[in-house]
């Protein structure tokens, strides 16, 4: 697919598209060819998207819901028409394989039609105050108005769903965004510019400015933005919130997600399998991608082999061809630093099962085992196609290895035991707990977040709205109850 415009493509200024002052090659990650050249805003067109989101913010949260539905609406529905092409720009800007890419783009029309479906029931509650004689005749009406304009600052790894992640909920709430999409991957969001062009919003409603860090730090201090959202690296996220100390700031910042498999799992393979697949499917580069995998010794003859096998057989390759299943990561230093990751662990003691070699950008799916507890192959988050194996004696001390951990994401837990799930869920100090499959799993509509390093606050579209927004209480009195 050529991307290569006699223009650059152009930056959306508070809703309209514009030339930059600066311009932005974007490459693929697999060869280094040039994929496209996008519009860098200046800070005259950067204040002018400030201003008007800072404009705009009364006009639109008070638009009726409805409105704000059928915008989103419209939205979904434009993604839908642009599959096909939004998957293989994901694939050129990320790298990723195409149909991987695919259920991106899947999930971000799913994300924008529950946010029309939110926008349309998302109001507050009536409660009686008269279960104190201080409260006779008292009623109180709590709903939730924007807490103000929204900066978004989106990852490389999904560069389209995790920004309709900040997106939807922003606009579904009647919040003025302004995203900031990753100098990598600028592509998917401008084209997702070019759909909200096409709603129902008014002037100011959203901008999409590919920045560099300066202009970002910029806008991170700006008190017109009154919130930040970021998914991205653990020291950025919170030296965004050290240095916004006032602002209402969600930072989902990643992991080293654990998969546990039980003794009681009847189906050892087919957990290998789905470890297999999801510690390397986008490379390894997803916040809950499986990185830690760690086994009853009652299993552990059956799995390891099977596991050893499955991912053998991910095939790596071009990411356009569909029997791709592991793309490149997405440049050389990540590629060199994940294999360091590797020799590292391995010089330390543990043993390489199969794997840890690159070529280029393309790292081998890399199985070790009797990783060291320190070495950062366990212990930090990798971001790419590896996993570290480690085999435990019993429920309680494969809990405790997942909780010796600076993150807290996700983790999945292969039991078909209902006592030990509920179990997990009480012990276990994650964000979120799947049982009987990997941690990867996600709907976008449920709560999402992690706790300890992996960051604060929620996303999934509803806890987002929620996010978004603060109670305002009004009190009725001489109500006749």
């Amino acid at each position: 697919m050529d991307m290569i415009t006699p223009e650059p493509r152009p930056a959306w200024v508070a809703g309209r598209a514009e030339q930059g002052a600066d311009t932005l090659v974007v490459r693929h990650p697999l060869d280094g060819s040039e994929v496209a050249t996008v519009a860098v805003p200046g800070a005259e067109q950067v204040e002018r998207a400030v201003a008007a989101a800072a404009g705009v913010a009364r006009e639109f949260r008070r638009t009726p819901a409805h409105q704000r539905a059928a915008a989103l609406e419209h939205v979904s529905r434009g993604l839908r028409m642009r599959a096909e092409e939004l998957a293989e720009v994901i694939t050129a800007e990320n790298g990723k394989p195409l149909k991987w890419a695919e259920a991106e783009v899947n999930r971000a029309v799913s994300v924008f039609r529950i946010a029309s479906e939110e926008a349309r029931r998302f109001s507050g509650d009536v409660q009686r105050l008269d279960a104190d004689p201080s409260g006779d005749a008292r009623l109180a009406l709590t709903r939730r108005v924007p807490r103000g304009p929204v900066l978004g600052i989106s990852p490389f790894n999904f560069p389209l769903n995790l920004v309709a992640h900040k997106v939807a909920p922003a606009l579904a709430v009647g919040a003025p965004i302004i995203v900031k999409p990753a100098p990598r991957t600028p592509l998917s969001a401008l084209i997702l510019g070019e759909v909200l062009a096409g709603a129902d919003l008014p002037l100011g409603a959203f901008s999409v400015l590919p920045l560099g860090n300066a202009e970002t730090q910029a806008l991170v201090a700006d008190p017109r933005l009154p919130v930040v959202s970021f998914t991205g690296s653990g020291p950025v996220g919170w030296s965004i919130a050290d240095a916004a100390p006032r602002k209402h700031v969600v930072l989902e910042l990643g992991g080293n997600a654990a998969a546990v498999v039980l003794r009681d799992w009847p189906d050892p393979e087919g957990a290998a399998q789905r470890i297999a697949t999801f510690g390397n499917y986008q490379a390894g580069q997803s916040c809950i991608s499986v990185q830690r995998v760690i086994v009853d010794a009652a299993v552990a003859e059956e799995f390891v082999p099977a596991l050893v096998e499955a991912v053998e057989a991910q095939q790596t390759g071009d990411p356009y061809d569909r029997n791709t299943d592991v793309g490149p990561v997405v440049d050389e230093a990540a590629a060199e630093r994940i294999i360091e990751w590797v020799e590292e662990a391995v010089a330390a003691g543990a043993k390489l099962l199969t794997g840890g070699t690159r070529e280029g950008t393309q790292v081998a799916p890399t199985l070790l085992t009797d990783v060291p507890a320190d070495a950062r192959v366990w212990s930090e988050e990798v971001f790419g196609p590896v996993l570290a194996l480690s085999v435990v004696d019993g429920v309680d001390e494969a809990f405790a290895a997942v909780n010796d951990s600076a993150y807290g994401l996700q983790t999945g837990v292969f039991t078909s035991d209902v006592q030990l799930a509920f179990h997990a869920s009480a012990e276990l100090e994650v964000g979120g707990v799947i049982i009987g499959d990997v941690p990867s799993y996600r709907a976008d509509q449920m709560p999402y977040g992690g706790v300890k390093g992996s960051g604060v606050g929620r996303e999934g579209v509803l806890a987002a709205m929620n996010d978004l927004t603060e109670e305002r209480v009004t009190v009725f009195t001489g109500v006749d109850l």
